[in-house]
């Protein structure tokens, strides 16, 4: 009987042990699978990017050069090389960020608008893969012409040779808008489709009358107009720039400022805003640095327009969805859109 108890004691203390053992193996097991999955016990991060472009605009207006000296900054700040591209500007930009050939670019607040909505230019072809940074200056809509061209308002423009900007950039989008609420199309003008610097040349050898220029002023190419000639520029009648407000939220009312290319006297005009997009594929921690890299070193920008770079303005005319990264960035220093 005595050796019966003992066996039974023998076995149950077996039994036991075989148990705690096999629950050591599942802690180790769910342990390591836990470690595997985590890393270092954080959350799992993207890999940043080795390359990052950047799409600015033709070589003779605004975007590229600031582009250049922003392109720097997020080199320097990120360890990440980042090269800024010339291009056809705002609609171009966006369908290159689409197409993945691009991670950023500077786009205009009303094309990056009509892009996300699939309206105007993007008729059919809705952009589902870009997102704001934020926003950086305001792009002023001048009507470039010279004080002896006879031109004194849009309507002059009936008939004249006018260019309206490079192919798919955001200044023809602003051309057939301000022509519409003045009872205008594109076709009562002879358009033609030049970049600043070709627009100036032509305004300047006598092959156009005139032309849209949507850029920070002062624009480097309407300077070296104003060098050889005596530059006006159209404005824009009030109730007219009450109307296309109205009609278009993102356009504000604006002035050319008296001495700018020589002028006499104020000009009242629009502008849209110049932003930053990126694709929504570039990881929250890359894009996080990005926007403190530009809106924490905008006054080391030695362009005029890098002291218009505000973090209290950043979400000024953003009306598309902001990557989470630069929203991250915003919510840390209490900035929300107003």
């Amino acid at each position: 009987m005595e050796l019966k108890r003992l066996l039974f004691m023998l076995i149950s203390l077996l039994a036991i042990s075989l148990f705690l053992v096999a629950c050591g193996s599942d802690d180790s097991e769910v342990e390591g699978d836990a470690d595997s999955n985590s890393g270092d016990g954080g959350e799992a991060t993207e890999e940043a990017p080795d390359f990052l472009s950047i799409l600015t605009g033709g070589t003779s207006g605004t975007y590229y050069p600031l582009g250049g000296e922003m392109a720097s900054t997020i080199t320097d700040a990120t360890g990440i090389q980042t090269d800024a591209l010339s291009s056809n500007a705002s609609a171009d930009n966006v369908i290159a960020l689409q197409e993945g050939e691009a991670e950023l670019a500077f786009v205009q607040t009303d094309v990056i608008d009509n892009a996300v909505n699939g309206v105007n230019a993007f008729e059919g072809n809705k952009v589902e893969n870009v997102q704001a940074i934020g926003s950086l200056y305001p792009e002023t809509i001048q009507i470039v012409t010279t004080k002896d061209s006879g031109i004194s308002s849009v309507e002059d423009l009936a008939g004249k040779k006018v260019s309206v900007g490079a192919p798919g950039s955001g200044t023809y989008i602003n051309a057939e808008q301000i022509l519409e609420i003045h009872g205008m199309t594109i076709d009562d003008i002879d358009a033609q489709n030049l970049d600043f610097g070709e627009s100036t040349g032509g305004i300047q050898d006598g092959n156009i009358d005139a032309a849209f220029i949507t850029a920070g002023t002062p624009t480097g190419a309407v300077e070296g107009l104003g060098a050889t000639v005596d530059v006006s520029i159209i404005p824009i009648a009030e109730e007219k720039i009450n109307d296309l407000v109205e009609k278009y939220p993102f356009y504000a009312k604006d002035t050319v400022k008296k001495g700018t290319y020589g002028l006499e006297e104020d000009v009242n005009t629009v502008a849209v805003l110049a932003m930053l997009a990126v694709t929504d594929d570039v990881p929250e921690d890359t894009v996080y640095e990005i926007t403190k890299a530009i809106y924490e070193n905008a006054d080391s920008m030695a362009h005029d327009k890098a002291s218009l770079i505000s973090l209290e303005t950043a979400l000024d005319g953003i009306g598309i969805e902001v990557h989470p990264g630069a929203q991250k960035y915003f919510d840390e220093k209490g900035i929300s859109a107003e």
